[in-house]
């Protein structure tokens, strides 16, 4: 049941005739020489610790280490209930997730990295936003997290993940796409329309650079969070309008990697350009002397 890029990924949907997701909990049982009982149940813990990590900063928010950023993810959920948002139920709700998540994370808190820390809020806030609106039971949004998987782990091998190889199109990039091939799995969508719509967040993300204040995953990573999530929002509305992706996932991630080499090291999670060498950023970073 392995596969080494998206072409194997859809010739085993097809033969087998199941969705992404089933393929994925099938290569873990192969692989990982256990039962469908124990990978469901690992993956329900991971669900359980995004749920929280999610859903604990709107009650009661956290500050990071670095003191960049805190509360945020309570502030939006107070202008939600003022009925003062403007990006619909699902959008809203996906970045105030995303973004609380980040809070945990630069606090030191428990979280899942999805693919990584610095990407972490963007899997677990479009897909409880899903659920919470559409009324998705737990069961299939384990489905979606096996889904995302899939999509992580062709990232991780046939390109990268890291910021300080690729750029932060490597990180909230491809959690984006995880999010996105989730969520069209979730809302019916074929494997096909996963990996287009995995496909088109890669292309809208491409050549995003990793410049993190204070070499901090704090700011801007908190806001890229919530702007992947809109990415992957996007993506999967295209890809369940039956609009077709030009240039295949296995492709797409290609030239992603390619891209994130040429990247500067300045511009690769160093700290010595973009946002983190802005005059603001180094005043109140304070580090550089």
């Amino acid at each position: 049941m392995d596969f080494r890029n998206a072409n194997e990924l859809l010739a085993l949907c097809r033969r087998e005739g199941c969705p992404i997701s089933e393929i994925m909990r099938r290569r873990e049982c192969v692989l990982g020489e256990t039962t469908v009982d124990t990978v469901n149940r690992r993956m329900a813990r991971a669900l359980e610790i995004m749920h929280q990590s999610a859903t604990i900063p709107l009650e009661t928010p956290v500050r990071s280490m670095g003191g960049l950023i805190g509360g945020e993810a309570k502030r939006l959920a107070n202008h939600t209930a003022k009925k003062k948002d403007i990006c619909g139920p699902v959008l809203q709700k996906a970045i105030t997730y995303a973004m609380a998540v980040l809070e945990v994370n630069a606090s030191m808190g428990l979280i899942v990295a999805a693919p990584t820390a610095g990407s972490s809020g963007v899997v677990p806030g479009l897909l409880l936003a899903l659920q919470e609106t559409y009324h998705i039971s737990r069961e299939r949004l384990i489905d979606g997290l096996f889904n995302a998987g899939a999509i992580g782990y062709l990232a991780m091998r046939n390109a990268t993940v890291a910021g300080a190889v690729g750029g932060c199109q490597a990180e909230v990039g491809v959690a984006a796409a995880m999010a996105a091939s989730a969520a069209v799995e979730l809302m019916g969508g074929e494997p096909e329309q996963c990996l287009g719509a995995a496909s088109t967040v890669l292309m809208n993300m491409l050549g995003l650079v990793c410049d993190p204040v204070g070499g901090l995953v704090e700011y801007p990573c908190q806001n890229r969070n919530a702007a992947g999530v809109a990415n992957a929002l996007i993506a999967a509305e295209i890809a369940l309008s039956g609009i077709g992706q030009l240039i295949p996932f296995d492709e797409m991630l290609n030239a992603m990697y390619r891209v994130g080499r040429n990247i500067p090291a300045e511009l690769r999670e160093t700290a010595l350009g973009g946002c983190a060498a802005t005059p603001s950023a180094c005043e109140r970073c304070g580090r550089c002397g």
